[in-house]
């Protein structure tokens, strides 16, 4: 029974690579060959490339400087980081608060029998993602220092060591996210928030490495001292890679009392947490007025409910809400440098940066695509929105409104910005402020109208019309293409008319054109989305 839950939890895991939600079928067998293939290639070849690097540039000066165990100390740190983050949410849900939790616990199945499966899914998970990391260590540092016996069972002891921390890491921050969870409302917020944190920190702390890499070795010795000082427990971890068997016997013992208090830890509180229910508030009837809306507004309304409910759909579509108003504020920070740069490289051509920031703007904010899977995203109920008394016209254009609007409000403060920083006559800074406003009108049109061509409704997975869809695809790279084919143009022979007349056309062109498919969408589109079934 072990066997068959631990492949019921793995195929989960994996089962996008098996079944094609698209289709909504089975994947052939040289699809799914073809997708672990992948999968081996981004997990060894890019995360172990950058691991091998990485480990590459400290193993040479820390191993000649008679530190190979801070060299171990230190990838084995990021090791622990990045399988237990890489894990944690695969362990919120997939073992405390796992959607078929009722169903096994009312099967003839032991609960240890359940635990141990998702212990050993979650283990096999973190395990994954620390291999990427200390295989690439391990042998960077044989290939550097040699490898002998004792090296070879120090690094093997090693990995087993770092997994189980991974692994009760992963427990620890998986019980605090599932309790979290069981007490919040509104997680669509919350998901958003987190995973905005998580991606600054890669970020911060990516472009930071170098800097802290090259400090810690050309100051190796004074933090090995101080690590020897303040944790003498840290330097026997990092000597286990260096072949230390008996700093490896008392981790290896460590761990071991680690993993016995996880399952007993597990055995005692996953009754509580996998069979309890999220808080409620207690409904009380209170007499009220509510305002009677518009249909168009109540329309509007929907979507925006809609869209503040899904977290994939606000972190995939709707990113630069954030963006746009934090470029507009790095514009008037930064704007100038930036423009004096472009300025003096392209001295021949007049107001070249104030047509680039222009375009910049507008590339931004073609990525904001709400419209485009919008109609995909009803899926099996889009006959609700076909059956309402309201013109299917309507529909279209409240789904349109709600990206205008959460592209364009952003927009007002990052195009006043840039027309404060870029050098340029009154007209062009006019200009620079109206052509991305203009442009946000014909991208929502845009979009809703390749969200009406192209739509996707027998989907399993939200986030195959979110990320997977053709529309969004051609959403996104058509929109760029229609801020870069301009910019360019102007470079090339633009320049020689002036940026405000070349503006303006731009301008005009964008609006005519956006009234075009916004008649469209009035019309055939309206048609094309009454007669659309799921």
């Amino acid at each position: 029974m072990l066997k068959v839950l631990l492949k019921k939890q793995l195929t989960e895991v994996f089962k996008s690579y098996f079944f094609d939600a698209k289709k909504n079928k089975m994947r052939s067998k040289g699809a799914i060959v073809g997708w672990f293939v992948f999968f081996i290639v981004i997990m060894v070849g890019m995360l172990g490339g950058m691991f091998t690097s990485l480990a590459q540039s400290l193993c040479g000066e820390l191993t000649k400087a008679g530190m190979g165990w801070l060299y171990f100390l230190l990838m084995g740190g990021i090791a622990i980081l990045l399988g237990a983050f890489g894990s944690v949410f695969n362990t919120y849900s997939g073992l405390y608060l796992a959607k078929d939790n009722d169903l096994l616990l009312s099967l003839p199945i032991p609960v240890r029998t359940i635990i141990a499966a998702r212990l050993l899914n979650v283990y096999f998970m973190g395990a994954m993602y620390s291999a990427v990391v200390m295989l690439p260590t391990v042998v960077v540092y044989w290939i550097t220092a040699g490898c002998t016996a004792g090296r070879v069972l120090g690094a093997v002891a090693l990995l087993a060591i770092v997994t189980v921390f991974v692994l009760l890491l992963s427990c620890l921050l998986g019980w605090v996210v599932a309790k979290i969870s069981l007490r919040l409302r509104n997680k669509s917020f919350v998901t958003v928030a987190l995973s905005l944190l998580f991606i600054g920190a890669y970020y911060f702390f990516y472009f930071k490495a170098n800097a802290l890499i090259r400090k810690l070795v050309e100051n190796a010795g004074l933090y090995g001292e101080r690590i020897k000082g303040a944790s003498y427990g840290l330097y026997l971890f990092g000597r286990i890679g260096e072949g230390d068997l008996p700093s490896a016997a008392l981790f290896f013992g460590l761990t071991i009392v680690l993993f016995v208090l996880i399952w007993i830890v597990l055995s005692r509180t996953f009754l509580n947490i996998a069979t309890a229910s999220a808080s409620t508030k207690k409904a009380r009837y209170s007499e009220k007025t509510v305002r009677g809306k518009s249909v168009f507004g109540a329309l509007l309304g929907k979507e925006f409910s809609f869209f503040v409910s899904r977290p994939n759909y606000m972190l995939n579509c709707g990113l630069p809400v954030l963006l746009i108003p934090s470029c507009g504020a790095l514009l008037l920070f930064k704007g100038q440098m930036f423009c004096d740069a472009i300025s003096q490289a392209l001295s021949d051509r007049t107001d070249s940066a104030a047509v680039l920031t222009c375009a910049a703007l507008c590339m931004l904010s073609s990525m904001n695509d709400m419209a485009a899977p919008s109609v995909s995203l009803e899926g099996k109920s889009l006959w609700i929105a076909q059956s309402l008394p309201v013109l299917p016209k309507t529909v279209l254009r409240a789904k349109a409104a709600m990206q205008l609007i959460l592209t364009g409000v952003p927009m007002l403060f990052a195009a006043v910005c840039a027309a404060i920083v870029v050098p340029a006559s009154a007209a062009v800074k006019a200009l620079v402020f109206i052509t991305p406003l203009i442009f946000s009108a014909f991208s929502a049109a845009f979009h809703m109208t390749v969200g009406v061509k192209m739509p996707i409704l027998n989907w399993t997975n939200e986030i195959v019309p979110i990320k997977q869809s053709g529309s969004v695809m051609i959403a996104l790279f058509g929109g760029w293409a229609v801020c870069a084919v301009p910019a360019g143009l102007y470079l090339l022979v633009g320049y020689k008319f002036g940026a405000a007349p070349f503006l303006l056309l731009c301008a005009v062109l964008l609006a005519a054109a956006g009234l075009v498919l916004l008649r469209w969408l009035d019309s055939k589109g309206s048609r094309l989305f009454a007669e659309l079934s799921a």
